[in-house]
């Protein structure tokens, strides 16, 4: 059956099953609910099928319209790239991030120059950066990925970085030169947020036994190093080439014989045709051998899950390092040491 889809008509539809809400649908498009409403319904009768149920609670998807809303998200994108590509303008790449504690600009501020042209946001967390990759707000993002992700996104590996302690200067451990992650059994770890939250925190407390934590309120690094610094028990860990800020009363610890490893990449929507999304993943595959960026060695590193990829396309040049360089080089060559700590 020869059907002649009206790409406004897939827009509409795509947008309002993200919101399963028309009025909310509507406003993002800039458009009145009744033009959605219309627009939803010369679709459904074109299909001929419904889409939606409606209903007092709202709108849901019918089995016909899940199963139509991966290959719309699609026909959507591959229209987009189609009108850029006509008028001779590609638009830049939109790539967001999260973890914002962390600073993953700097990782992204090192590709950059070599990806194309970006248009850089900063999300605020995992699920909200998902939800605007999938609503097509955005076309790839860069933070640290765990399960579950939601249907239709991929990722790939970019960076492994050590992680350090840090801890104030009158805790016990302050003066070792490198520590065991279960020497931190007895201290407070202090995150800053709840930790069932904080995915990457809250694993690293289950595997090496810390039996005490605390949470306190994300106001920018200084301000949580600062509140770190000032209780002797507390420690909290830093991916070992985040720039920290001078606090007094702070030291900083490499972490060995386990070192967690805080696991970097790049997030993107399935079909997602931007050119720029292959650029991107070949500049970070070109930095991560230069750099070392994906040694790992399971004898000597911790990660919470196996550094592997997510479902869907790969970009290109997004290949992981050669193994058995990844495992010959020593801790001291993939971290820097830290100013003024």
């Amino acid at each position: 059956m020869d059907l002649d889809l009206d790409v406004a008509q897939v827009r509409v539809f795509v947008r309002a099953a993200e919101e399963l809400h028309f009025g909310r649908a509507a406003r993002t498009l800039a458009i009145s609910q009744q033009a959605l409403s219309k627009r939803i319904a010369r679709l459904e009768s074109l299909l001929g099928t419904e889409l939606f149920q409606r209903g007092g609670n709202g709108v849901r998807l019918t089995e016909a319209g899940q199963r139509f809303l991966p290959p719309a998200r699609q026909t959507v994108a591959a229209a987009d790239a189609a009108v850029a590509a006509a008028v001779g303008k590609e638009r830049p790449l939109h790539v967001d991030v999260w973890g914002h504690l962390y600073a993953p600009m700097r990782t992204l501020a090192q590709v950059a120059g070599r990806a194309g042209k970006l248009a850089l946001g900063h999300g605020r967390d995992l699920p909200s950066v998902t939800t605007a990759l999938l609503n097509g707000d955005i076309d790839a993002a860069f933070g640290r990925v765990h399960p579950p992700l939601p249907a239709g996104l991929a990722h790939r590996l970019v960076r492994l970085e050590p992680v350090d302690a840090v801890l104030s200067a009158g805790h016990p451990l302050a003066a070792e030169p490198v520590l065991r992650p279960d020497q931190l059994h007895d201290s407070v770890l202090w995150a800053p947020g709840a930790l069932d939250r904080l995915d990457f925190l809250h694993r690293f407390a289950d595997r090496f036994g810390i039996q005490h934590t605390a949470t306190s309120v994300n106001l920018g690094l200084a301000h949580f190093l600062a509140e770190v610094a000032e209780e002797p028990r507390r420690f909290s860990l830093i991916p070992a080439d985040v720039p920290l800020p001078q606090v007094p009363g702070l030291r900083s610890v490499p972490l060995a014989d386990s070192t967690p490893l805080y696991a970097w990449s790049l997030l993107w929507r399935s079909g997602n045709g931007h050119p720029g999304l292959d650029g991107l993943a070949a500049a970070c595959a070109e930095e991560a051998g230069r750099s070392r960026w994906l040694e790992y060695d399971p004898t000597r590193d911790w990660l919470p899950e196996p550094p592997t990829s997510g479902p869907g396309r790969e970009p290109a040049g997004s290949g992981r390092a050669d193994g058995d360089h990844r495992r010959s080089a020593g801790l001291a060559g993939r971290r820097r040491a830290r100013p003024g700590i």
